[in-house]
């Protein structure tokens, strides 16, 4: 892989061009990174708001009608329902696994099966989450791209 900064004084932002002569699991591994990079989610804690980069988000969790996500040093509360966090961090290789969460797929240190047909995905800080039965075939397939 070849990387170019080309510095361009008067530019208005950053604009990334990716060339290649076909789009693999690669291209698709940097689009994905990329889009991670720039995207914030804010969240409440101890009384304070916080803005939270994506990428430091472990899962995003609906308990009693309300969303939390988790990262490796707070829990935060969104006033965002699931699906709406879903949306929001879509294209950032976040994963339903379960009617009520949703993970960061970068931040699944391994995976191992579980009774019928359940996978227990074991997150870089050590904490498990089970992804459904209804869910282990869109992880099984991740997987399989990769």
């Amino acid at each position: 892989m070849k990387i170019t900064i080309a510095e361009q004084p008067g530019s208005s932002g950053i604009e990334v061009t990716i060339r290649c002569e076909k789009t693999n699991r690669q291209v698709l591994d940097i689009v994905a990174r990329l889009r991670m990079f720039d995207r914030k989610v804010t969240g409440s804690t101890d009384g304070g708001t916080h803005v939270v980069n994506a990428e430091d988000i472990l899962y995003v969790e609906s308990v009693d009608k309300r969303t939390f996500f988790y990262t490796k040093s707070a829990v935060y509360e969104t006033p965002l329902r699931l699906y709406e966090m879903e949306e929001r961090l879509e294209g950032c290789d976040f994963l339903r696994v379960a009617k009520g969460c949703v993970v960061n797929f970068r931040r699944v240190a391994s995976l191992r099966p579980d009774l019928n047909g359940r996978i227990i995905a074991i997150m870089d800080n050590g904490e498990q989450i089970v992804v459904s039965r209804q869910y282990a075939p869109d992880v099984r397939r991740k997987l399989k791209m990769i």
